[in-house]
């Protein structure tokens, strides 16, 4: 498993300038979008990023600085080498290849199919 990067912020908008700056920033893949329905109804969405540990950590960066231009930041972080137990029972849902635990793929599904019904954007969470 190479790096994963992930910028969470408020906003659609917010999310696609951080994913457009990470992406020019440096070579790294955008493995997944995630939107939540928060609190007051507030859409959360969360850009995942993978490559090599420097790429991810400049992609990261670049897209933070930009999100906050644009909008709020929530949190971003990078993970240099995700644990087993992360990339199988959350990273699983994004990722094709990897195993998948099979509680937690149920759970991804419906979880998927909760934050697709409760927003009228387009579902974008494979590039």
């Amino acid at each position: 498993m190479q790096a994963l990067g992930l910028i969470e912020t408020l906003g659609y908008t917010t999310a696609v300038s951080a994913a457009d700056a990470a992406l020019k920033a440096a070579d790294v893949q955008l493995i997944a979008v995630e939107k939540v329905i928060g609190v007051g109804g507030s859409l959360g969405v969360t850009i995942h990023l993978s490559g090599d540990v420097a790429a991810v950590g400049a992609a990261v960066d670049a897209g933070k600085a930009e999100a906050q231009r644009i909008g709020t930041v929530i949190s971003a972080h990078v993970i240099a080498k995700a644990h087993e137990d992360v990339n199988r029972k959350i990273l699983s849902r994004f990722l094709p290849g990897l195993p998948a635990d099979s509680g937690a793929a149920a759970a991804g599904t419906a979880a998927a199919a909760v934050s697709g019904a409760a927003s009228d954007t387009p579902d974008i969470s494979e590039p």
